[in-house]
Order: C-alpha cells, then structure tokens, then sequence
C-alpha cells in the first residue's frame, strides 16, 4: 500500500482545496484492513494538524459546554424570539406554567418541540415563518405531570400541540432584530386534527380509505413533523417522521402486518397512548389509518385559508427533511432521507419544469415525477470514504416492483416505498437526517447520525456506513456532475465524526477535521447560508463522559466545505437538541431550535422556566453584520 496520505490526496477523497488539512498532520492515517475488518486508525499525531487560514468562516470556536444556558460565539447575542405555549392566534391564553391550559387553548397557542422551519419573506421588515411541532414532553404538557395521557381531554392537547405553527414577524426598528407580530391574520395553528387532502398517484387508493373518509383522499392531521423544506414557488413543506409512534391497539390478539413491522408499529405498547381514547389511531379498529402518515405535506404559510397537501409521490417513510433544488433543465429536485437505522436515502424529480412567472402552475410538480433510491458503492481501488452510486427508480413494473413482488399497482410502490427500496437493492445507510445542497456547486450533503446496529445481523458495514457500532455517525456527501437529474454519482465522506479525547487512535476517532476542539456526536441538522458556509447541528448523547468526554451538550457547528475546517458556533442548555437552522433574507439574523430542553428533568430553561420550554432563538452579530462571516 502506497503511503496513506499521499492515497487519500492522489484519490481525491476530498477536495484539492482541503488537502491542507491533511497535510497539516504530523501522522499518517493507517487504513489497512477498513473495508474487510472495519478497522480504521489514526495516528495520535494527526490531533496536531494545522488547519488553513479560513476566511469563510469569520468567528472563533467556542468551548463545548455543559450548562443549562445558550453558549454562542463571541460578538453574537442569542434571544428567544417565542416559546411553547406563547399565544398565537386571536383570543389565545397566556401560557399557564403548571400545566394548566386546556386542548382549546392549546390549538392557539405557539406548539412544543419546534423542529424544522422555514423563513418566508414579504418585505424588508415583515415575513412569515412556518415552524415545525414535532411531538410533545407528556411531563410537562400535561398538570398531573404523568408520561401518559390519562383522558381524551389530554390526548386533544397533545395532538393540539403538535404540527405546526405559522407565524408572522416584523423587524424591530432598523435593527436585524426580529419579533413575533400579534394579531396578524397569517399567524395560525395547524395540528394533528387540521383538515388535509391527498394528491398524487395514491391519492384515493383503497389503501388510504376508512371508514370515516372513503374516499381516500381527506386526512386528518399531521404530526411527528420534524424536519421542513421550501420550495421555489414560496411554500412550505413538512415532514412527517415517526409517527408509528402514534398508532396502537389494546387488542391483545392483534397480529402486526409484515407491512406495519416494516414501518416498526409496536402496536401493543405505542410510545404515545392515543389509541386508548381516540380510536382514529387503533390499528385495528381503522388499519388504514396507519397508511394515511408518512408524507411529504406542503403548506402555503401566505394563505392562512389554504388546506395542506399530503403529496404521495414523493413516497412514504420516514421522512426527515426535504431538500429542494433545481435542476439545470428546469426540472424540480427534491432529496429525502428516511430516518431509521439500516434505511435509504431518496431523490424525488419532476417531470415538469419549474415556472417561474406563473407560480401557480407549480403545484402539479409534486405530484407528477419519479422517485430513486440511492445505491452507495466502494471505490474501483478500495479506498476508502468514497465510490460510485446510482440512483434507482422506484417504479411500478421495473427493477422487480411487480406483483411477483408483492406490488400491485404504482401506488403501493409509494406507500410501501421502504419495501420497494429494499427490492431494488438500495443501501442501508446509517440513519440518513437532513440533507442539504450547496448553492455553489449543488453538491448535497447528508448527516448519517448514528447507528448502534451497525455490523449486526443484517445490517453489514458498506464502504458509506463503514464503522461497525455507529455511535458518532458522519456527514457524507455527492456530486452529480452538475446535473441533479442525473442517475449517477461520486461521493467522498466530509467528516466522520468522532472523540480524540475519548479515542486519540482508532475508528472512532474520526477524520482528521474533527479535533479535541470541536468533536461532536450525531449530526443531525444541516443546511447551508448564501455563502456557502455548512451549519451542522446535533442530536445525541449529552453526558459528556465516557465516548462522550469532552462534548458537552448538543451544539451547532458551521464547515467550509472547501477547506474541511469545522468550529463550533453554539451549544445548548441542558438535555436539549439544536435544529431547524434558518435565515432572513439579509443573513443578518439567524433562527435555530432549542427543542426538548430539560426532558432528563435537568433544564429551567428559558428564563428560568418552572416548566423547560421548546424556544426559537435569534442570533445577530453584536455589530449588526453578516452571521458567520
């Protein structure tokens, strides 16, 4: 084997421009044995690498950071711009601490674990934000403070709180300061028991349909909402992510489907006790019901009168985030990961071309088009952290999605999309979380966050998932050439995360641009600001000791995507995961997520809450410029 460093250059693992970073190491990084054994070493010495001068990134790293407070890098303020249960809508109660608000008052005020989320400008000084709910912290939602519901009365508040939430905001003076604008005739709730439709290929199949809408084409709600996606015409899409979660049935003799266990429905013991008093989510009394969740959902946050949309083309799984481009003939891209350990990682194109002068003529884009999977595969040479793919079209009498297979007709390819992936060979990737495309080359970037089965029994290590017991995970990316549409690809790994101080040698480690001063664990967010700089933001094991010494609480780093460099931005309080970054139009003012804050029981967080609060935070630099730079 030639020597490593010179390989890694040679095969161009990661870009020209970030070679420094790896020449900067005094060590050699040893790689015998990676793909056959899993075994991957780092010298001690490469902790010693100089990273480059970096003019993208304009702030100094900050310490990892285990108080119950927001930690952010000097010459930057971080405020909250709401908080869970703050009121909304017109005629909205005051957030009772104890607990004490009912489901009514719930459905108009601000909902809990705020996840993904977009900004949608309308001026200067005015725009919108669609924030997402993700799910609820039964402890604290709840007056008798228990973990499950206990009345319908509970399960309306809890699904109350879920969703999303449209809120308008107004600059503050000439500042890039923003505050929530009430009343507003765009601000609103939308939650599990908001009025949706379907659209679609599957939209009115018999699948689909119940009792209580046989037609298969209305859909009550939408919850587990996690991450979010914008698409050029100036709406809003939605997540929907773990929402098995929500189904169940006290029939002791119910047997779970293979297709219910495909989308792991634990139907005697449901993490969330909705079924006990809303029959809606008993699998056996309403099987399909199961089915009618797992989309992509577009709102339009500038028609307040406007009914969501369930678009089943784009497939049903779990869905983590929706990354939006456009490709260069026109065509509208959207890249998907399903976040599950062993899942897949998807592209949804158009068969129409984006139109920008008549908006309106968008809508049907969603609707009409092909959904792939990816299929990651090693490199020619055996090197590591890169190779080849392909993407895979999932359709309905192609690559074994017959009835032979067990696929009936075209839809049931998109609402069993995690059966047709696994009949076309895709690989099982390691938790894919967001994604998200750099607007300069439109490479796009996925954090794979972690995957403690990995190497197990029907899970192998692949040259992209390479680390036998995930606990850190990795930020992979790919290069299509330019061409979004196309059906092939390259990949190389931007980072495998790691712990140089829990594990100065070894595969967990990590590559060489993670370092004592900046390792973190489970990326999970992801997105990119106008200039090109990676915000990556975690959601993992806070300890801080043990694999995790040295990591503090969940925080947000920014990359150059060039050089590989990393510093961490901000750190979070106490058993809280960051998310949901987004920007104004200036990028004067940035927007992150503290969700779950407190939910060991450890956080008062914000201003000292009796009860921790799920906040959107505002970030501005202290003199008024660009974030980041």
């Amino acid at each position: 084997m030639t020597n490593n460093i010179e390989q890694l250059n040679a095969d161009r693992l990661i870009d020209p421009t970030r070679r420094k970073l790896l020449l900067g190491s005094a060590g050699a990084v040893g790689l015998a044995g990676f793909l056959g054994g899993g075994i991957w070493s780092v010298s001690g010495d490469a902790l010693a690498a100089d990273l480059p001068v970096n003019k993208l990134l304009g702030f100094k790293g900050i310490a990892a950071s285990t108080a119950d407070d927001i930690a952010i890098a000097e010459g930057y303020n971080a405020e909250v711009l709401i908080s869970w249960g703050e009121p909304l809508v017109d005629g909205a109660a005051a957030f009772d601490p104890n607990g004490g608000n009912s489901a009514a008052e719930q459905e108009k005020q601000f909902g809990d674990n705020n996840d993904g989320m977009s900004f949608f400008p309308i001026d200067d000084n005015h725009g919108v934000m669609a924030i997402n709910n993700e799910y609820v912290n039964e402890q604290y939602l709840f007056a008798h403070g228990g973990d499950k519901a206990t009345s319908l009365e509970d399960v309306r508040k809890s699904q109350a709180a879920h969703g999303v939430s449209i809120v308008a905001v107004k600059r503050v003076g000439d500042t890039p300061r923003w505050e929530v604008e009430r009343p507003s005739r765009y601000n609103r709730r939308i939650t599990a028991n908001t009025q949706m439709q379907f659209s679609g290929p599957a939209a009115g199949h018999p699948l689909l349909q119940t009792a209580a809408d046989p037609s298969g084409r209305k859909v009550l709600g939408t919850f587990g909402n996690c991450a979010n996606g914008k698409t050029p015409w100036g709406t809003y899409l939605t997540c929907e992510e773990n929402f098995d979660t929500y189904f169940g049935t006290q029939q002791a003799d119910y047997q779970t489907t293979p297709e219910q266990k495909r989308y792991t429905l634990k139907a005697n013991e449901p993490e969330r006790n909705w079924p006990d008093f809303d029959e809606r989510f008993d699998v056996a009394k309403n099987p399909n019901e199961f089915n009618r969740h797992g989309w992509i959902v577009e709102i339009d946050p500038m028609n307040p009168t406007s009914t969501p949309i369930k678009h089943t083309a784009l497939g049903r799984f779990k869905h983590e985030n929706a990354a939006v481009t456009v490709a260069k003939n026109g065509r509208l891209v959207v890249y998907l990961g399903d976040d599950e350990r062993g899942e897949h990682i998807y592209k949804y194109v158009s068969k129409g071309k984006v139109d920008n002068a008549n908006p309106a003529n968008n809508r049907s884009l969603l609707d009409e088009g092909t959904l792939f999977v990816a299929q990651f595969d090693g490199d020619a040479s055996g090197t590591p952290l890169k190779g080849k793919g392909r993407w895979i079209a999932l359709e309905f009498g192609k690559n074994g999605l017959t009835p032979e297979n067990g696929f009936r007709d075209a839809a049931e390819v998109l609402i069993f999309a995690r059966k047709a992936a696994a009949q076309v060979g895709a690989t099982k990737m390691d938790r894919p979380e967001w994604i998200a495309v750099n607007p300069h080359d439109g490479r796009a970037y996925c954090t794979l966050t972690n995957n403690s089965k990995r190497g197990d029994e029907g899970m192998p290590l692949n040259p992209a998932n390479p680390r036998p017991k995930n606990i850190y995970g990795q930020i992979i990316r790919w290069d299509e050439g330019g061409d979004a549409t196309a059906e092939h690809f390259s990949w190389d790994m931007f980072a495998l995360c790691g712990n140089p101080i829990a594990h100065p040698e070894g595969m967990y480690r990590g590559t060489p641009n993670i370092t004592a001063e900046n390792t973190f664990n489970s990326p999970d967010g992801l997105g990119f600001d106008s200039a090109g700089r990676l915000w990556i933001l975690t959601d993992g094991k806070y300890s801080n000791k043990g694999d995790y010494q040295g990591q503090g609480n969940n925080q947000m780093l920014v990359g150059d995507p060039q050089s590989g460099e990393i510093r961490r931005f901000m750190v979070g309080p106490k058993s809280c995961e960051l998310t949901g970054v987004t920007f104004a139009q200036d990028y004067k003012t940035l927007f992150v997520n503290v969700q779950h804050p407190g939910e060991e029981g450890d956080s008062h967080f914000p201003h000292n809450s009796p009860r921790p609060r799920s906040s959107v935070m505002m970030i501005t630099r202290k003199d008024g410029g660009v974030i980041g730079a």
